[in-house]
């Protein structure tokens, strides 16, 4: 049965997401480190982005336009709506995974997750505290970045391959394109950057308007801060039926939210309660087909270097649980919208800001 408090999250989830812009979802990572996983043949499709100007439906009154930056940045992008709840759940540490202004299921539940959070009832005045809790009408949706010499150095890869072998001859797994690594930067797929900056080519001391998850102008009403928790999380919650991820403090209260990818019918996720043995950044990706149900039998084992493209992102968090742990993606667009060989998917930034909060013992808990 489904109580009052529910009905109210998913019915103000629906009315304040209302906005579209097409496209498709690209990739990130460096570095250096060797690690044993569960993922299989991941297919890297879509290397192009196809994006380009957001259609707006606009729920009325969202955002209150006030001169200066704030009127530039909803004219932009239609006076509100989808992307600047996306920002905003993004800033408080609520991710709706890919932020690319449309309206969809990981918004819907990040939205949904943080009103729970706050313990936002429905009721008179219930919307008006959740946008006050969001700092809506405070915070800067568009902030402007000056792309620098370094973003645009590389090394840049000119394809990364689907074959698995082909991949291991590669010196690392590069972004594929400055958009690509900017887009993963501001938490966006390319399509909304290119969307938002029409005519740019993301050379060296252009100017981009981004959305502002980083806190680039010290706003720090609704932010939270990333970076190493002196506390962090005691206890992580995989939950396959919503395809999320939350992670709590010693108190029960959730202190970072995600969308995810977990399991299939294949290679479920692995239910049960398990713990954190190792956090490893960058890590290189050991292929072996006989893990993996669906791949080529004739295909040798495989160390796959590290960077942008590696096949489990920039993190890899291992658990008490052989071949399985929680990771990042070089697909940060199919997150929450496809299955994996097991393991639990994040985007990059997501598993970066995890990898913040827990440590070796850290409780993970995997549950239907």
């Amino acid at each position: 049965m489904t109580s009052s408090r529910e009905t109210f999250v998913g019915s103000l989830a629906r009315r304040l997401l209302r906005i579209g812009v097409n496209g498709t979802a690209l990739r990130r990572n460096k570095g250096c480190s060797e690690v044993l996983l569960c993922e299989g043949i991941v297919k890297l499709k879509g290397k192009i982005a196809r994006g380009l100007i957001a259609g707006a439906l606009i729920f009325p009154g969202l955002l209150s336009v006030m001169g200066g930056q704030r009127k530039l940045d909803a004219e932009i992008i239609g006076k509100a709506g989808e992307l600047e709840i996306q920002v905003l759940v993004d800033r408080a540490g609520f991710s709706p995974g890919e932020i690319d202004g449309k309206s969809g299921p990981n918004s819907r539940k990040a939205l949904a997750a943080f009103a729970k959070a706050h313990r936002i009832a429905s009721g008179p005045g219930a919307r008006a505290i959740l946008l006050k809790k969001l700092c809506h009408g405070e915070v800067r949706l568009l902030v402007t970045y000056t792309i620098t010499a370094e973003d645009t150095t590389g090394p840049f890869a000119e394809v990364i391959p689907e074959d698995m072998i082909e991949r291991a001859e590669l010196p690392a797994l590069f972004y594929t394109s400055v958009l690509e690594e900017l887009s993963e930067k501001f938490h966006s797929s390319p399509a909304l950057l290119q969307s938002l900056n029409p005519g740019a080519s993301f050379a060296a001391g252009e100017q981009l308007k981004v959305p502002n998850v980083l806190n680039s102008d010290g706003t720090e009403c609704g932010y939270r801060k990333t970076g190493p928790q002196p506390n962090g999380a005691t206890r992580v919650v995989v939950t396959k039926r919503t395809s999320s991820l939350a992670a709590f403090d010693r108190r029960g209260r959730v202190v970072f939210y995600a969308p995810v990818t977990s399991g299939s019918e294949h290679d479920p996720l692995p239910l049960g309660r398990w713990r954190v043995i190792s956090v490893v950044r960058n890590p290189t990706y050991s292929y072996n087909p006989d893990l993996f149900w669906d791949a080529d039998p004739q295909n040798a084992k495989a160390k796959v270097a590290s960077g942008p493209n590696n096949p489990v992102g920039t993190v890899w968090i291992d658990i008490n649980k052989p071949h399985y742990g929680i990771h990042g993606s070089p697909e940060p667009g199919r997150i929450g919208h496809a299955e994996s060989h097991g393991c639990v998917r994040l985007t990059n930034w997501d598993a970066a800001n995890l990898a913040d909060l827990v440590r070796k013992g850290t409780e993970v808990v995997f549950k239907k």
